[in-house]
């Protein structure tokens, strides 16, 4: 009996991984003069979509980082259904964000720093947590958040 060795599995990213991208992503949202938010989408280990806010850029108030990178995601894989993605973003989505990830129905949202002025994932409302709604997903909060923060608080000190 011939004896074949198992399959070697390569561990897909982690979150910290993930964050790194969307911190990569935020990075060229200051660059581009926009707020420093970045946004990763992975379905089953595989990054599918990386975005940046694009408000300032596009004039749409909808180009947060989260939406584009799910409307991206839902290109990529076919279907809007985002049942097995994992979104991770650099700062705590806000209600239109969140509510976004419930309607792509992801499976878990990261996020990075708390978003203490509009945040939905935890911070002041949970919508990925409301048995009310026909959806709700997974949050790992705090997934390099001093990094994220410090974005953010470089950006908007530089602007004052």
């Amino acid at each position: 009996m011939d004896q074949y060795p198992a399959p070697s599995i390569e561990p897909g990213p982690t979150d910290h991984d993930l964050m790194g991208l969307a911190l990569a992503e935020a990075e060229a949202a200051a660059e581009a003069g926009e707020a420093p938010i970045g946004a990763v989408v992975a379905v089953n280990g595989r990054v599918v979509a990386r975005r940046h806010n694009e408000r300032e850029g596009t004039g749409d108030p909808t180009a947060h980082a989260e939406v584009l990178a799910l409307r991206d995601a839902a290109t990529a894989v076919g279907s809007w259904r985002l049942d097995d993605a994992t979104l991770v973003v650099t700062l705590e989505p806000c209600p239109m964000c969140a509510g976004a990830a419930w309607a792509a129905r992801v499976g878990r949202v990261v996020w990075g720093a708390a978003n203490e002025e509009a945040g939905a994932a935890g911070s002041l409302y949970h919508l990925g947590a409301d048995p009310r709604l026909n959806h709700e997903f997974a949050v790992v909060p705090g997934v390099r958040a001093d990094e994220g923060a410090a974005l953010l608080t470089r950006f908007f000190a530089d602007r004052r």
